[in-house]
């Protein structure tokens, strides 16, 4: 019987790594239904600022979707008198200028004045628009803020804010956009539940970049 024992061994290898990926699985499943429950609330209300998440900037400075419809739904906030200043969060990235240029120029297309707006253009990550508006933000005493971004985005985003001592009010841009196509919705929640449990574990290992 003793040649038995490898089999049995890797058979009970093979089991325990079938638990291993079905435990996995289910967390990440659990993870895009927190995230897609999370999004779905507008949690708006009067703040220090409303602070609005960049996304791509296309060829010849273009705003892409995801900038167009974060501004107009920060534009209706401010409209709404919830707060008196917007801080545009977005840095640099492929195609210049910054991704906080260009979504304060939307902005006062839309009407928001000039000494309405302020500029965070350093970031390229979402810790990084935590980090550097939270620092903003302190230098100048405000403590709450509206955070708009996508909604599929929006946990991880007040994850952040939050750590960076920021009180949080999420609002979801498809509150004044109307929803993604649900394909769409599904397989950026898909994706987004990979950042936010890498996040989890930045924060485990303390290494993340927005504590306070």
């Amino acid at each position: 019987m003793p040649s038995l024992r490898p089999a049995m061994k890797r058979s009970r290898l093979r089991r325990l790594a079938l638990l291993a990926v079905m435990a996995g699985a289910a967390v990440w499943i659990a993870l895009i239904a927190a995230i897609d429950a999370y999004g779905q609330v507008d949690r708006a209300r009067p703040a220090d600022a409303i602070v609005v998440l960049g996304a791509q900037v296309h060829a010849g400075g273009r705003s892409g979707p995801a900038i167009d419809r974060r501004v107009r739904h920060a534009a209706a906030l401010y409209q709404r008198g919830l707060s008196d200043r917007i801080i545009c969060s977005g840095g640099l990235g492929d195609q210049p200028p910054a991704e906080a240029e260009v979504m304060c120029a939307l902005l006062a297309d839309l009407g928001v004045p000039e000494a309405a707006l302020l500029r965070e253009d350093q970031s390229h990550s979402t810790e990084d628009n935590a980090a550097n508006t939270a620092a903003l933000m302190r230098e100048r005493g405000w403590r709450s803020a509206i955070v708009v971004t996508d909604d599929f985005h929006l946990l991880r985003a007040a994850a952040m804010f939050q750590r960076a001592g920021i009180e949080v009010y999420s609002s979801p841009a498809q509150t004044t956009a109307g929803p993604l196509p649900p394909l769409e919705r599904i397989g950026r929640e898909a994706r987004e539940a990979l950042g936010l449990a890498w996040f989890g574990l930045r924060v485990l290992l303390r290494i993340d970049g927005t504590a306070h």
